[in-house]
């Protein structure tokens, strides 16, 4: 089971410095600039054999940060469409030979010879290419959320365990913790900047992805995050989207909400997927302490220049991280004027995709992005079901249902 990290219930604002250290471990990757990065590849020249499961849009995009990187040689791709394989085949210069597709093309790559594999599915398919690559000794990259039910999240916790026990590394991709402006603020909140903290908010202004009319498997829905609209396939809007700031907040604040409070709606335009888009919810800490969340994803909503996401803490001062737009601490002792969060979306990535490669050629199996993306996960599942049941549900409560989302394959090719 993961570990679950509330706080102490007698102290609203106390945080843990080991907890931070470890939640924080790849600040130095965020603190260098992205050319020194690639210098430390060059300089090595030590290329890991790296395997894309899942090219289409950001799945392509990121195998051209890990090709541009410099430290990875880009041995093979799989995905289910053999045409999107072949395309990313073509622009990372993969063989032929190394380039699979249907169902079971993840396996076929996991065997083709590499040493890593970077996940980019939709979310349904992740628990079993985890346990697959962790079984085979591979270092695992993967990308948010790291499944779509509670079952997901269990066996992908169990196979990042093993990881680490079996001295394989493993990092899930999450962009806000690697910001240096956002570092800052979450260290002062950590020494105290705001005193009391109150309440806590977080915010994702989003947009919709298109949700065409069904067909008679869902083969049409494996394209271009069509699948967000579903929940057995993508895990929701909330789930896929709203995470961000939920898995910043619990970051920041490192504990685990146990309970929450929530009502939802599908808004968009003709649905055909099942997933809401608008979500108003309150989470519980054990301490007391108050979090609210609010999701909105239709078209139009912010401007250019506002973040997709953010979180804000109010206490004794005011602190504010986000996805975009500005970070900072307003008033206090601690008073940080901050400064803009630039790119996050590829800066992060381009963090990320470095620590990895330094922690596979350094040996550094710490994984520790790994408890908050399980917990973070719960988290945003937990908010998802207690809308849909319109009243009060705790995490233990979601952990013992256990309930599974079962994916319709049939029609699919092999």
């Amino acid at each position: 089971m993961p570990s679950l990290k509330s706080s102490d219930s007698s102290k609203p604002s106390s945080f843990s410095r080991r907890g931070f250290l470890a939640g924080t471990a790849m600040g130095a990757a965020a603190l260098a600039v992205t050319r020194e990065l690639r210098g430390e590849a060059a300089k090595d020249g030590r290329k890991i054999k790296l395997g894309v499961v899942g090219c289409g849009g950001r799945g392509a995009w990121i195998a051209g940060l890990f090709r541009e990187h410099g430290g990875y040689d880009m041995h093979a791709v799989a995905d289910y469409f053999p045409e999107v394989a072949d395309s990313a085949g073509d622009a990372l210069g993969v063989d032929k030979s190394r380039r699979f597709s249907g169902l079971s093309g993840y396996r076929k790559l996991i065997e083709s010879g590499v040493e890593a594999v970077a996940l980019e599915t939709p979310p349904c398919f992740f628990p079993e290419h985890v346990q697959a690559a962790v079984d085979a000794g591979l270092h695992v990259y993967m990308a948010k959320p790291v499944a779509v039910d509670v079952p997901g999240c269990l066996k992908v916790d169990a196979a990042a365990k093993k990881a680490t026990q079996n001295k394989q590394c493993f990092l899930i991709d999450y962009q806000m913790p690697t910001d240096p402006h956002n570092q800052e603020c979450a260290k002062r909140l950590r020494e105290g900047a705001l005193g009391s903290i109150g309440m806590v908010k977080s915010f994702y202004y989003g947009g919709l992805f298109a949700d065409p009319p069904m067909t008679d498997n869902i083969e049409s829905r494996l394209r271009s995050l069509v699948w967000v609209n579903d929940t057995a396939i993508g895990a929701s809007y909330h789930v896929n989207a709203c995470i961000h700031p939920i898995q910043a907040m619990m970051w920041a604040l490192d504990m685990t909400p146990v309970a929450a409070v929530g009502i939802s709606r599908l808004a968009r335009a003709e649905p055909h997927g099942d997933s809401h888009d608008m979500y108003g919810i309150t989470y519980e800490f054990a301490n007391g302490l108050i979090w609210t969340h609010s999701g909105r994803h239709a078209a139009g909503l912010t401007g250019p220049e506002d973040p997709l996401a953010y979180c804000e803490f109010l206490g004794d001062a005011y602190m504010r991280i986000g996805y975009g737009g500005k970070s900072l601490i307003r008033g206090g002792a601690k008073h940080y004027p901050g400064g803009s969060v630039e790119n996050l979306y590829k800066a992060g990535a381009e963090r990320n995709i470095a620590a990895f490669h330094r922690n596979v050629l350094e040996g550094n199996v710490s994984n520790e992005t790994i408890r908050m993306a399980i917990d973070s996960c719960l988290t945003t599942m937990l908010g998802r079901e207690a809308c849909l049941r319109k009243g009060r549900m705790t995490m233990e409560e979601l952990l013992k249902e256990n309930r599974p989302l079962e994916v319709d394959l049939k029609g699919l090719k092999a």
